[in-house]
């Protein structure tokens, strides 16, 4: 999967011409952050854990500036948080390693919303590639994402509460 899968998961919902394709890396939450011209709390980042399940994997979208709190994912999800290694990021995904997104990911990726992104009015997820994002509103990655739900496993905010 790549952009081009991303891109048409969102034609779904009328947002395949709202795709932002930058001219560098947005990788990471800080590259991505510099090339949109946001702060890096408005980025939605994308991580991927190993789930319950062989081949299977949790998705936690949450804002550029949280981490994860490991008691908090413990209670959440019942195992320790454990990061998927590079080599089963694409398998298990769908994308490569700094495009991972919320929308047109493999069978078995779960998406949760964190909490953490409640606090922006907007905010920025990868969309297939290391290079591209998309603006959506909490409610709007909701829909679009197919999320099982809202959860609360990230601590380290410091971004300012409904930026737009």
């Amino acid at each position: 999967m790549s952009i081009e899968t991303a891109r048409a998961h969102l034609a779904r919902f009328g947002r395949a011409d709202d795709v932002i394709e930058t001219s560098g890396s947005s990788a990471t939450v800080e590259l991505a952050a510099a090339e949109l011209g946001v702060e890096p709390a408005r980025i939605a980042k994308t991580l991927a854990f190993a789930g319950a399940e062989p081949g299977t994997c949790d998705l936690v979208v949450a804002a550029g500036d949280v981490r994860i709190d490991n008691a908090a994912f413990k209670r959440t999800f019942g195992r320790k948080a454990r990061m998927l290694k590079g080599d089963d990021v694409e398998r298990l995904t769908g994308h490569a390693p700094g495009g991972v997104c919320p929308f047109a990911n493999a069978d078995g990726a779960r998406v949760h919303l964190d909490e953490s992104l409640h606090r922006f009015s907007s905010l920025f997820p990868a969309v297939g590639n290391a290079a591209s994002a998309i603006e959506l509103t909490p409610a709007e990655i909701e829909e679009i994402s197919g999320a099982v739900g809202w959860v609360s496993v990230t601590k380290g905010a410091t971004g300012s509460i409904a930026a737009s």
